[in-house]
């Protein structure tokens, strides 16, 4: 029983291995170039956006993270902001449907928990992470 306990790690641990490149493990430069450049041009468009380039949610992703003129503005409506109007950092979050004022968010950042505000009703609290 212990013998066919190890074989069975040993089998899903083989498992987790990365399968070998087809041209023996030879990396390619040229293919790796591309993608230094796609984050190069990201990085500009980002920064023409008055924007940085900034780790996000669990993964930490570089992200082009866009700080917003009206940050901190009180809303009722999602039109009334460049991002979305939200409800954040409370102690309770109103229940969705209830009347509810919130304020223009900060960052066009889509993580952390927060409520937002349509029409003058809050909205499903979510977290993303």
């Amino acid at each position: 029983m212990k013998r066919l306990m190890m074989v069975a790690a040993l089998l899903a641990a083989a498992a987790c291995q990365p399968m070998p490149a087809a041209d023996g493990g030879k990396t390619d430069l040229a293919e790796a170039a591309p993608a230094v450049q796609t984050q190069a041009d990201e990085a500009a468009a980002c920064a023409a956006r008055g924007g940085k380039m900034l780790p996000q949610g669990r993964m930490q992703t570089m992200r082009c993270v866009v700080s917003y003129t009206d940050a901190g503005r009180r809303c009722t409506d999602g039109d009334q902001c460049q991002g979305d109007c939200r409800v954040e950092d409370v102690g309770e979050a109103p229940r969705a449907g209830a009347a509810a004022v919130g304020q223009c968010q900060v960052t066009s950042s889509r993580f952390g928990c927060y409520t937002t505000v349509e029409d003058g009703k809050a909205q499903a609290t979510i977290c993303v992470d």
